[in-house]
């Protein structure tokens, strides 16, 4: 089973009753969520929330215990789902940057594209070369990633998901790595791709970021979506005492 073209009225991804448990500790209990197609999703909250874990379940980089995942209407949380080939369609972008350091920035992105996407040599550097110019990165093709700051690898790591034309873009805390000065241009990058309607699924401690870019806010806590909805709702007007002190303490 494989990911079919969707219509535009089915949800980039729908999460369903969605828990997690690691041995005896409940990290999410039982989470409902949509990301409609060409929006972009923000998950706020305090650390061990369970925002991560809700993101990593997207892509089952985490098997959820229970509830449901579909991407473009496909359960990947199903036993026949070739979850390999679902990923191919989900970029993901790490608070640190998992890039091959004996690589060339080039080679970074090269490798999926002809191992996965089984582009020839040529076709995958068009590529490449493409994404990298996207992210002002274009001088830069020879290097390698420790020759780079943490700002630019993290602007590779997001190219080298571009590359592969995902479906959605999963971000976690992907400014979190790195120095103050260097915040501001990978935002800038993040900006750009839902300027241009990139489904994305955001979870971030940057709260300016989250009013102004999101269309829709979900505030986790103990493993809960506590509140949710679009920005100016969850920031200006918050219903629930928890989103209050929490805002409280990051604006």
């Amino acid at each position: 089973m494989s990911l079919e073209t969707p219509t535009q009225q089915t949800p980039a991804v729908a999460v369903t009753g969605l828990t997690k448990k690691f041995g005896e500790h409940t990290v999410l209990r039982g989470i409902d969520l949509q990301v409609d197609r060409g929006k972009t999703v923000c998950l706020i909250g305090a650390s061990g929330s369970g925002k991560s874990t809700l993101l990593r379940c997207m892509n089952l980089l985490e098997q959820p215990t229970s509830g449901t995942v579909l991407l473009d209407g496909l359960d990947i949380t199903g036993r026949d789902v070739d979850i390999d080939a679902v990923r191919s369609h989900v970029g993901m972008v790490f608070q640190q940057f998992n890039l091959f350091p004996h690589m060339s920035v080039l080679r970074n992105l090269t490798l999926a594209l002809r191992k996965v996407r089984k582009l020839s040599k040529e076709q995958a550097e068009d590529v490449a070369l493409a994404r990298l110019a996207e992210v002002g990165l274009s001088a830069y093709v020879k290097h390698r990633p420790g020759q780079l700051s943490g700002g630019q690898q993290q602007r590779v790591a997001i190219a080298r998901s571009l590359a592969m034309e995902p479906r959605v873009m999963l971000f976690d805390e992907p400014t979190s790595a790195l120095d103050p000065e260097l915040v501001k241009g990978v935002l800038d990058i993040m900006r750009q791709l839902a300027a241009k309607d990139m489904t994305m699924v955001v979870v971030t401690h940057e709260m300016g970021f989250a009013r102004e870019v999101a269309d829709h806010v979900a505030f986790l806590d103990d493993g809960l979506i506590v509140e949710e909805g679009p920005p100016a709702s969850v920031f200006d007007s918050p219903r629930s005492d928890r989103l209050r002190a929490f805002l409280s303490q990051v604006l």
